[in-house]
């Protein structure tokens, strides 16, 4: 039997709303009700709702809309049927005096916004730990269940449900509040906000542990994400710093490894293949948040990236530029993977052996002392240096520490390389 056409149309119509939706309706619903857990039933009813009723009455002129307002109603019926304390009782007439008459195809959402944000900051309270938070961002605004996110994350699916479970707990056990922060708190809960989307799409771009070097599905949602930040905070500019950040970094995604699966570094990219849309639109939004006058960590770390991106040759790239701001980078970021990212500029810039000097310190400091791309670095510069035996020595060394397969394989083939000559 062949499909229904409109069915299929039904079915794209409802999983492109989730995309866009989930985390506005379970925002909205959290709001009003104060019950993660049921909110999150909602919003699931109502999308699975939207799938019979659109194909009968026809896909709405505003979906969230809609959704939001088939969610409320689904809490108000349970809410009334266990309104049997104070609490609750206070809950339904909340939800009642917000579900007044309306038509949905009308309703202006102007809240939504808001209850977006509040729920961004809810979900990266300091108060909970860094796991606890990326998983949350994941569950609420994402809307990914929770074998998706224990999948991601590499771990069992008991383990990620209790620590969705726990970080529930801890906000309404702590009180954590359902708000923006105000503004004496809104730098230092920005940052946080900020380190969290930013660990979101480092998983994906290189993921931790397993086979693939790049995880699409978490660097889509990432960046996803931080265009909701930036729409909902289009003044700040390390939020726009950070998705400049995102994108000109994906725009290489493609062309980072070959047909095998295979790493591919930066100066043997096609940079045919990369992303032109992806780096402009970077390019703009970095030279936005620059003119704002307030430098900082993701805006410099974009300029870097746009000094890659947009160099039209690897032999073209401003590598004395980059060392520069690698070297402002330490004013925000004092930390080794800074320095190092620094070395490499350095021996990029002006020779090897002044990027090995570099690295030396790095050694002796012992800060990276299990991190593999020091040694990987390390064996990088004495290769370009020709000191091939010494560079075997420090592949091997990083070898030793790295778990992802796609990086294990290319330092197992430049080891090689340096053990034939």
């Amino acid at each position: 039997m062949s499909e229904n056409p409109r069915a299929r149309d039904v079915e794209t119509a409802v999983a492109d709303a989730f995309r866009e939706e989930w985390g506005q309706v379970v925002a909205t619903l959290i709001r009003v009700t104060g019950d993660w857990d049921l909110a999150e039933e909602c919003a699931q009813d109502a999308f699975a709702q939207a799938l019979d009723r659109w194909r009968r009455d026809g896909v709405p002129r505003r979906p969230g809309a809609w959704l939001t307002t088939t969610a409320r109603h689904r809490a108000l019926d349970v809410l009334r049927r266990e309104a049997t304390g104070a609490r609750k009782l206070r809950e339904v007439a909340v939800l009642a005096r917000d579900d007044g008459p309306h038509d949905p195809e009308f309703e202006d959402g102007s809240e939504v916004g808001d209850d977006r944000l509040r729920l961004i900051f809810t979900c990266c309270h300091p108060a909970l730990p860094i796991e606890a938070r990326v998983a949350l961002t994941l569950r609420t605004l994402a809307g990914l269940t929770t074998p998706e996110i224990a999948r991601a994350f590499l771990v069992p699916e008991a383990t990620m449900a209790q620590r969705l479970v726990r970080a529930k707990r801890k906000i309404r056990n702590a009180g954590i509040p359902y708000r923006v922060p105000p503004a004496h708190l809104l730098p230092e809960r920005i940052t946080g906000v900020l380190g969290v989307l930013y660990l979101l799409f480092n998983e994906g771009y290189v993921a931790g542990a397993g086979d693939d070097l790049v995880r699409r599905d978490l660097c889509a949602e990432a960046i996803r994400l931080a265009r909701v930040l930036a729409r909902l905070m289009p003044d700040e500019p390390e939020v726009l710093g950070l998705l400049a950040l995102l994108l000109l970094h994906d725009a290489r995604r493609d062309t980072r490894v070959d047909a095998a699966g295979d790493l591919v570094t930066l100066e043997d990219q096609d940079r045919s293949a990369w992303d032109r849309a992806a780096v402009d639109e970077g390019a703009a939004l970095l030279e936005s948040a620059l003119r704002r006058g307030r430098p900082g960590a993701y805006q410099i770390q974009a300029a870097v990236a746009a000094c890659h991106t947009t160099a039209a040759t690897a032999e073209e790239t401003d590598w004395a530029d980059i060392a520069a701001l690698y070297g402002e980078m330490q004013r925000f970021v004092p930390s080794a993977v800074v320095r190092l990212n620094r070395a490499v500029a350095v021996g990029m810039a002006e020779g090897p052996e002044a990027g090995l000097a570099l690295v030396a310190e790095l050694e002796e400091q012992g800060e990276l002392a299990d991190y593999h791309l020091l040694p990987a670095t390390r064996a990088d510069l004495l290769r370009r240096a020709g000191r091939r035996a010494e560079a075997a020595d420090a592949y091997a060394r990083a070898l030793e520490l790295v778990v992802n397969d796609a990086e294990r394989r290319f330092l197992t083939k430049r080891l090689a390389e340096c053990r034939s000559a």
